[in-house]
């Protein structure tokens, strides 16, 4: 296949980075038709291409073993996580947000990315719904809370449970990269709160309403249900009874129909044990859970030509890239791995991403956690760290977003966010590339 396949899957990608800057009442009225046309132009050339009956098979290889887990995971986390009502006067000092954001950072490598992103970023809204300038610590809650937090576990972020699956070690992160983590992690919050006191002093003092109401956490019950989904997980990785079932050439293990089917039960629970008003007083909807669900049908659908054509190597359209990640000697240049992992996990989702660099790395945990050990850092942390840098590098990453906005947060466009967040991160990541701190991350 040649590039001009891919001109659907860059075309959903500028309707959702334009869309809401050009036309944002026919985009937030119908993203879900505008994402399904661009899904079905993909098909359709898929079509032309390869026949009606390899484009059936493909499609059902995206949603049963790419797209179905991913958006299972993301729905019973986002449910459960809403369930969770924390209560109380919290003033929004520049104290109390890099408190919020650490412990979020802390927790996204326990609960995942999504879990801590939606416990926390209510209570954050809520705090500094009051003040004047408040969009900056919703861009930094994502980027720490969202995407930096989660490296250090494959509970943390889809792309190392990608990993897991595929036998790298569930403590490899934590061993290998948690100081590199920790340094982006300290760097970050210190730059948010010199940019939060900086906000902080231009804002009216806050009127005196005696004495607040202490914090309390209702809804306790989802504490144990994300203990539950995490349970879920490990089974289902640990498990291998050998049963698939074959769906027009995909094979669908019968741990992942187990585990999915589990965290639907789980979310349901969830539903069924927290008070009504829990969920209300949260602000709680279904909207950011429908919207991030339709897009990334449409991204894992549009996405199929493109995935066939890194996927054909030497032979396919970007042969280019390749080349780029491997000397002429043959050994992996490490940096460039670091950096292309990364940018594309920011506009094509870093759970594919990792796996298609992670593949074209070899693909041999041991290797990779041994021998290779520096490449599957640069891997890790490209696709972990810089899925921060766009709304689709991460799927918590579009629902903070979209309850942000929904809570009366201006929050910039999907270019605005890009240059906020890049002005941050890229001189970070820089600085990441050119220390001595093992793995070191090699040119060759």
């Amino acid at each position: 296949m040649r590039w001009p396949y891919a001109l659907p899957f860059a075309g959903l990608l500028l309707s959702i980075a334009l869309g809401p800057l050009l036309f944002p009442k026919i985009w937030h009225h119908h993203y879900g038709k505008i994402t399904a046309a661009w899904s079905l132009l993909a098909l359709a050339a898929l079509v032309v291409f390869a026949g009606g009956a390899a484009m059936l098979a493909a499609l059902v290889h995206a949603v049963l073993t790419e797209y179905l887990g991913f958006i299972v995971l993301l729905f019973s986390l986002y449910v459960v996580a809403g369930g969770i009502l924390i209560t109380g006067d919290i003033r929004a000092t520049p104290a109390t947000n890099v408190g919020i954001l650490a412990l979020g950072t802390v927790g996204a490598s326990i609960v995942g990315t999504t879990g801590a992103a939606m416990i926390l970023i209510r209570p954050l809204i809520r705090a500094n719904r009051p003040r004047r300038h408040n969009a900056h610590v919703v861009i930094f809650f994502i980027i720490l809370v969202a995407n930096v937090g989660g490296a250090l576990s494959p509970l943390g972020d889809p792309p190392l449970f990608v990993g897991f699956l595929h036998g790298v070690d569930f403590f490899w992160t934590t061993r290998t990269i948690w100081l590199q983590t920790a340094l982006v992690a300290v760097l970050l919050l210190g730059i948010f709160a010199v940019v939060d006191v900086w906000r902080f002093r231009s804002e009216p003092p806050p009127a005196d309403t005696g004495r607040g109401e202490p914090l309390r956490i209702r809804g306790l019950v989802n504490l144990a249900l994300i203990a539950a989904i995490v349970a879920s997980l490990l089974v289902s990785a640990m498990w291998k009874p050998g049963i698939a079932f074959d769906i027009f050439g995909t094979k669908l293990e019968l741990e992942d129909v187990a585990r999915n089917l589990a965290l639907l039960a789980i979310a349901a629970l969830s539903v069924w044990l927290t008070p009504d008003e829990h969920r209300q007083a949260n602000g709680f909807t279904w909207e950011p859970i429908r919207e991030v669900a339709k897009l990334f049908a449409g991204i894992f659908v549009a996405i199929i030509p493109v995935i066939a054509m890194l996927n054909a190597g030497h032979h396919g359209a970007f042969a280019w890239l390749l080349s780029a990640v491997t000397a002429p000697d043959g050994a992996p240049r490490e940096v460039v791995y670091f950096w292309f992992t990364g940018l594309m996990s920011a506009f094509l989702d870093n759970a594919p991403t990792y796996l298609l660099f992670f593949e074209l790395a070899g693909g041999d945990p041991q290797v990779l956690m041994h021998q290779l050990s520096g490449t599957l850092a640069s891997i890790s942390m490209g696709a972990v760290y810089m899925g921060a840098l766009t709304y689709i590098g991460n799927a918590p990453n579009f629902m903070v977003s979209s309850i942000a906005r929904e809570n009366g947060i201006e929050m910039p466009s999907f270019f605005g966010y890009f240059l906020r967040a890049g002005a941050v991160l890229i001189p970070l990541f820089v600085l990441l590339t050119l220390l001595p701190l093992a793995p070191i991350l090699h040119w060759h």
